[in-house]
Protein backbone atom coordinates (compact mmCIF):
# COMPACT_ATOMS: atom_id res chain seq x y z
CA UNK A 1 0.00 0.00 0.00
CA UNK A 2 1.32 3.54 -1.27
CA UNK A 3 -0.16 6.87 1.01
CA UNK A 4 0.25 9.39 -1.25
CA UNK A 5 -0.17 13.03 -0.04
CA UNK A 6 -0.16 16.20 -1.60
CA UNK A 7 -0.12 19.82 0.21
CA UNK A 8 0.15 23.15 -0.77
CA UNK A 9 2.75 24.54 1.95
CA UNK A 10 1.99 27.87 1.06
CA UNK A 11 5.95 28.69 1.64
CA UNK A 12 8.01 25.85 3.09
CA UNK A 13 9.84 28.08 5.39
CA UNK A 14 6.67 29.51 7.11
CA UNK A 15 5.31 25.97 7.31
CA UNK A 16 8.01 24.59 8.91
CA UNK A 17 7.73 27.29 11.76
CA UNK A 18 4.59 25.81 12.26
CA UNK A 19 5.64 22.19 12.99
CA UNK A 20 5.18 21.10 9.50
CA UNK A 21 8.61 18.69 10.01
CA UNK A 22 7.43 17.30 12.88
CA UNK A 23 3.79 16.30 11.05
CA UNK A 24 5.47 14.85 8.31
CA UNK A 25 7.79 12.08 10.85
CA UNK A 26 4.38 11.37 12.25
CA UNK A 27 2.64 11.12 8.78
CA UNK A 28 4.89 9.09 7.32
CA UNK A 29 3.61 9.12 3.77
CA UNK A 30 5.60 6.93 0.95
CA UNK A 31 5.00 10.05 -1.23
CA UNK A 32 4.95 13.31 -0.46
CA UNK A 33 3.67 16.33 -3.36
CA UNK A 34 4.72 19.71 -2.10
CA UNK A 35 3.51 22.59 -3.97
CA UNK A 36 4.08 26.68 -3.61
CA UNK A 37 7.42 26.11 -2.22
CA UNK A 38 8.65 29.64 -2.42
CA UNK A 39 11.92 28.51 -2.33
CA UNK A 40 15.22 27.09 -3.84
CA UNK A 41 17.21 24.14 -2.74
CA UNK A 42 19.90 25.87 -0.41
CA UNK A 43 16.78 27.18 1.63
CA UNK A 44 15.02 24.00 2.20
CA UNK A 45 16.11 21.49 5.14
CA UNK A 46 16.74 18.56 2.36
CA UNK A 47 19.00 16.61 5.05
CA UNK A 48 16.34 16.33 7.38
CA UNK A 49 13.94 14.78 4.51
CA UNK A 50 16.90 12.22 3.58
CA UNK A 51 17.18 11.31 7.42
CA UNK A 52 13.85 9.74 7.05
CA UNK A 53 14.82 8.03 3.98
CA UNK A 54 13.32 10.29 1.27
CA UNK A 55 14.51 10.73 -1.98
CA UNK A 56 14.23 14.18 -3.33
CA UNK A 57 12.80 15.61 -6.64
CA UNK A 58 12.31 19.50 -6.51
CA UNK A 59 11.31 22.07 -8.98
CA UNK A 60 11.41 25.31 -7.67
CA UNK A 61 10.59 28.35 -9.65
CA UNK A 62 13.65 30.88 -11.32
CA UNK A 63 12.04 33.30 -9.66
CA UNK A 64 12.90 33.29 -6.02
CA UNK A 65 9.80 33.45 -3.06
CA UNK A 66 7.12 32.19 -5.78
CA UNK A 67 5.81 28.97 -6.36
CA UNK A 68 8.10 25.55 -7.14
CA UNK A 69 6.86 21.81 -6.49
CA UNK A 70 8.59 18.80 -4.59
CA UNK A 71 8.20 15.27 -5.01
CA UNK A 72 9.46 12.86 -1.96
CA UNK A 73 9.82 8.92 -2.44
CA UNK A 74 10.44 6.43 -0.14
CA UNK A 75 11.57 4.58 -3.31
CA UNK A 76 13.75 5.78 -5.55
CA UNK A 77 12.12 6.53 -8.72
CA UNK A 78 12.74 4.61 -12.23
CA UNK A 79 12.30 8.32 -14.16
CA UNK A 80 11.66 11.57 -13.60
CA UNK A 81 11.15 14.50 -15.35
CA UNK A 82 10.41 18.43 -14.65
CA UNK A 83 7.77 20.83 -16.46
CA UNK A 84 5.76 20.03 -19.69
CA UNK A 85 7.95 21.01 -21.94
CA UNK A 86 7.13 24.56 -22.51
CA UNK A 87 9.24 27.87 -21.15
CA UNK A 88 6.76 29.61 -20.27
CA UNK A 89 5.35 27.88 -18.09
CA UNK A 90 8.50 25.51 -16.93
CA UNK A 91 10.49 28.70 -15.80
CA UNK A 92 7.75 28.65 -12.87
CA UNK A 93 8.29 25.77 -11.49
CA UNK A 94 5.20 23.64 -11.98
CA UNK A 95 5.37 19.82 -12.31
CA UNK A 96 7.71 16.91 -11.50
CA UNK A 97 6.88 13.81 -13.00
CA UNK A 98 8.00 10.60 -11.24
CA UNK A 99 8.02 6.67 -12.61
CA UNK A 100 7.57 3.85 -9.88
CA UNK A 101 6.90 0.74 -12.34
CA UNK A 102 3.83 1.01 -13.91
CA UNK A 103 2.57 4.02 -12.24
CA UNK A 104 3.37 7.11 -12.80
CA UNK A 105 2.37 10.27 -10.12
CA UNK A 106 2.70 13.72 -11.54
CA UNK A 107 2.63 16.51 -8.79
CA UNK A 108 1.43 20.22 -10.69
CA UNK A 109 0.66 23.15 -9.21
CA UNK A 110 -2.09 25.01 -11.73
CA UNK A 111 -1.54 29.11 -11.95
CA UNK A 112 -4.07 30.81 -10.04
CA UNK A 113 -5.87 33.55 -11.92
CA UNK A 114 -6.74 35.63 -9.01
CA UNK A 115 -4.31 38.51 -9.96
CA UNK A 116 -6.62 39.28 -12.92
CA UNK A 117 -7.13 39.04 -16.57
CA UNK A 118 -3.68 38.70 -17.89
CA UNK A 119 -2.80 35.64 -14.92
CA UNK A 120 -6.52 34.15 -15.59
CA UNK A 121 -5.09 33.99 -19.63
CA UNK A 122 -2.14 32.47 -18.66
CA UNK A 123 -4.04 29.58 -16.06
CA UNK A 124 -5.97 28.81 -19.40
CA UNK A 125 -3.02 28.54 -21.50
CA UNK A 126 -1.58 26.56 -19.59
CA UNK A 127 -4.24 24.14 -18.57
CA UNK A 128 -4.50 23.64 -22.27
CA UNK A 129 -1.30 22.60 -22.72
CA UNK A 130 -1.39 20.60 -19.75
CA UNK A 131 -4.14 18.58 -21.23
CA UNK A 132 -1.69 17.69 -24.32
CA UNK A 133 1.10 16.50 -22.04
CA UNK A 134 -1.15 14.63 -20.41
CA UNK A 135 -3.11 13.19 -23.07
CA UNK A 136 0.74 12.18 -24.98
CA UNK A 137 1.64 11.01 -21.78
CA UNK A 138 -0.95 8.43 -21.05
CA UNK A 139 -0.52 6.65 -24.40
CA UNK A 140 3.25 5.06 -22.78
CA UNK A 141 1.89 5.16 -19.19
CA UNK A 142 -1.70 4.74 -19.00
CA UNK A 143 -1.56 4.32 -15.06
CA UNK A 144 -1.47 7.86 -14.12
CA UNK A 145 -2.24 9.86 -10.69
CA UNK A 146 -1.81 13.29 -11.07
CA UNK A 147 -1.90 15.24 -7.37
CA UNK A 148 -2.01 19.32 -6.58
CA UNK A 149 -3.42 22.16 -6.66
CA UNK A 150 -5.43 22.92 -9.15
CA UNK A 151 -6.94 26.40 -8.07
CA UNK A 152 -10.13 24.91 -9.53
CA UNK A 153 -13.28 24.03 -7.09
CA UNK A 154 -15.02 21.34 -9.48
CA UNK A 155 -18.91 21.71 -8.74
CA UNK A 156 -21.16 23.28 -6.49
CA UNK A 157 -20.52 20.96 -3.77
CA UNK A 158 -16.91 21.73 -3.84
CA UNK A 159 -17.37 25.46 -2.77
CA UNK A 160 -18.65 27.92 0.20
CA UNK A 161 -21.91 29.74 -0.97
CA UNK A 162 -21.52 28.78 -5.01
CA UNK A 163 -23.71 31.54 -6.15
CA UNK A 164 -21.05 34.76 -4.82
CA UNK A 165 -18.07 32.57 -6.79
CA UNK A 166 -19.79 32.48 -10.23
CA UNK A 167 -17.09 34.94 -11.91
CA UNK A 168 -14.42 33.88 -9.04
CA UNK A 169 -11.38 32.41 -10.70
CA UNK A 170 -11.37 29.20 -10.03
CA UNK A 171 -15.17 28.14 -10.32
CA UNK A 172 -15.75 30.30 -13.91
CA UNK A 173 -17.59 27.93 -16.30
CA UNK A 174 -14.11 27.33 -19.09
CA UNK A 175 -12.10 26.21 -15.75
CA UNK A 176 -14.78 23.84 -14.54
CA UNK A 177 -15.52 22.85 -17.91
CA UNK A 178 -11.97 21.64 -18.23
CA UNK A 179 -12.45 19.20 -15.22
CA UNK A 180 -15.13 17.83 -16.51
CA UNK A 181 -13.66 17.06 -19.58
CA UNK A 182 -10.34 15.87 -17.77
CA UNK A 183 -12.79 13.55 -16.16
CA UNK A 184 -14.80 12.58 -19.18
CA UNK A 185 -11.79 11.49 -20.50
CA UNK A 186 -10.67 8.96 -18.11
CA UNK A 187 -9.91 10.53 -15.18
CA UNK A 188 -11.10 9.71 -11.43
CA UNK A 189 -11.37 12.44 -8.40
CA UNK A 190 -9.89 9.98 -5.76
CA UNK A 191 -12.04 11.77 -3.04
CA UNK A 192 -15.84 11.63 -4.13
CA UNK A 193 -14.61 7.92 -4.75
CA UNK A 194 -15.55 7.82 -1.06
CA UNK A 195 -17.05 10.73 0.29
CA UNK A 196 -20.10 12.48 -1.40
CA UNK A 197 -21.28 15.35 1.02
CA UNK A 198 -20.57 18.33 0.68
CA UNK A 199 -18.23 21.16 3.41
CA UNK A 200 -15.61 18.95 2.17
CA UNK A 201 -12.70 21.58 1.60
CA UNK A 202 -8.58 21.53 1.18
CA UNK A 203 -8.22 25.49 1.22
CA UNK A 204 -9.61 28.57 2.90
CA UNK A 205 -9.26 32.42 3.38
CA UNK A 206 -6.62 33.83 5.51
CA UNK A 207 -9.56 36.50 5.58
CA UNK A 208 -12.47 36.90 7.38
CA UNK A 209 -11.76 33.69 10.09
CA UNK A 210 -12.62 31.58 6.98
CA UNK A 211 -11.15 28.67 8.54
CA UNK A 212 -13.15 28.57 11.61
CA UNK A 213 -16.28 29.22 9.99
CA UNK A 214 -15.54 26.60 7.21
CA UNK A 215 -15.69 29.39 4.29
CA UNK A 216 -13.81 26.78 1.97
CA UNK A 217 -13.19 25.59 -1.63
CA UNK A 218 -11.86 22.18 -2.72
CA UNK A 219 -9.38 22.83 -4.58
CA UNK A 220 -6.47 20.58 -4.06
CA UNK A 221 -6.96 16.87 -5.80
CA UNK A 222 -5.50 13.23 -6.80
CA UNK A 223 -6.87 12.03 -9.71
CA UNK A 224 -6.13 8.98 -11.42
CA UNK A 225 -6.71 7.22 -14.25
CA UNK A 226 -9.53 4.43 -14.97
CA UNK A 227 -6.70 1.98 -15.05
CA UNK A 228 -5.33 3.02 -11.38
CA UNK A 229 -8.87 2.99 -10.07
CA UNK A 230 -8.80 -0.80 -9.28
CA UNK A 231 -5.90 -0.02 -6.98
CA UNK A 232 -7.43 2.85 -5.33
CA UNK A 233 -8.00 2.21 -1.68
CA UNK A 234 -8.87 5.41 -0.13
CA UNK A 235 -8.81 9.04 -0.61
CA UNK A 236 -9.57 11.75 2.16
CA UNK A 237 -8.77 15.62 3.18
CA UNK A 238 -6.47 16.24 6.14
CA UNK A 239 -8.48 19.15 7.39
CA UNK A 240 -7.13 18.85 10.55
CA UNK A 241 -3.61 19.77 9.33
CA UNK A 242 -2.68 23.43 10.02
CA UNK A 243 0.80 24.75 8.33
CA UNK A 244 -0.79 26.95 5.33
CA UNK A 245 -4.24 28.06 4.24
CA UNK A 246 -4.29 25.03 2.33
CA UNK A 247 -4.63 21.47 3.96
CA UNK A 248 -3.39 17.73 2.77
CA UNK A 249 -5.19 15.16 0.56
CA UNK A 250 -4.53 11.63 0.71
CA UNK A 251 -4.93 9.10 -1.47
CA UNK A 252 -4.16 5.12 -0.86
CA UNK A 253 -3.20 2.93 -3.70
CA UNK A 254 -2.56 -0.54 -3.63
CA UNK A 255 1.06 -0.58 -5.47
Amino acid sequence: MQKIISYNVNGIRSAWNKGFAEWIEKENPDVLCLQELKAHEDQIDLLFFQSLGYHILLNPAQKKGYSGVALFSKRKPDFHSQGIGIQQFDVEGRLIRADFGPLTILCVYIPSGTMGELRQGFKMEFLNAFSLFINNLRKERPELLICGDFNIAHKSIDINHPERHKKSSGFVPEERKWLDELFASGFVDTFREFDASPEKYSWWSYLANSRTKNLGWRIDYHVVTEQVRPKLKNAGILSEVVHSDHCPVMAEVDY
